[in-house]
Formats: C-alpha cells, sequence, structure tokens
C-alpha cells in the first residue's frame, strides 16, 4: 500500500501529465483524445508507470515511439511544475479498458431482451 505522500504525487503527477500531453508537438502523439487513468509511483520516486487511454489511436506502435521521444521534456516540465527532487523516469503503458467497457456495452445493447412489465406482475 503507497503512503498518502506517494498518493498526493501520483495524482499531481496525473493531473500535470493530462495538462501536458495535450500540448506535446509530437504528431505520433496527437492521434486522438488521450486520457490519463493511473499513475502508479515507487517509493524511492525512479519510476513512474502511467497508464494511458486513448480514444480514436491510429497506430499503437507509432503512438508508443513518440511518447517515448517525448519522455524527457515530459520529465523535466513535470520536475518544473512539481519541484520533485527526483522526476521519476515514465514507463507508459496503454489501457484499453475504456474501449472494453464500450465493447460490452454495445453487446449489451444490441441484445433482444424483452422488457418486463407490470401487467405480469399484478396477474
Amino acid at each position: 500500500m503507497a503512503s498518502n505522500r506517494i498518493q498526493r504525487t501520483n495524482e499531481d503527477i496525473r493531473l500535470a501529465l493530462s495538462e501536458l500531453l495535450r500540448s506535446v508537438k509530437d504528431p505520433r502523439v496527437n492521434q486522438g483524445l488521450i486520457s490519463v487513468t493511473g499513475v502508479e509511483t515507487t517509493g524511492d520516486l525512479r519510476w513512474c508507470k502511467v497508464y494511458l487511454s486513448v480514444y480514436g489511436l491510429q497506430s499503437e506502435k507509432e503512438f508508443m515511439r513518440g511518447l517515448k521521444s517525448a519522455s524527457g521534456w515530459l520529465r523535466h516540465e513535470i520536475g518544473a511544475r512539481l519541484s520533485l527532487r527526483n522526476v521519476p523516469e515514465f514507463v507508459f503503458q496503454l489501457d484499453h479498458s475504456i474501449e472494453h467497457g464500450a465493447h460490452i456495452n454495445k453487446v449489451i445493447s444490441d441484445l433482444n431482451i424483452p422488457e418486463d412489465t407490470d401487467e405480469a406482475d399484478t396477474e
């Protein structure tokens, strides 16, 4: 379980990254709507795993390459905004849970299940 300090740092990094990712000029990164779904930082603030969900992603491979090339700039900006002594190294992972949830929602809405009526309950 993470301490309160790490939890606050995770939330600060998540908010700052969500703002900064919109201003990355690399076209490989600007492929769709990017959401930072989670951040996990190690206790010594050396590594930070960032979970991203992208709606409208064309090429996952190119997106990850763009993030890797922008990670130095992102670290610099995070360090300046949050005034951390050790700015963590970012490890980006795509989170497909939102897409999966949308797919399940579509499957459920496409089912032909008759509605329950109150008339059947009263008889």
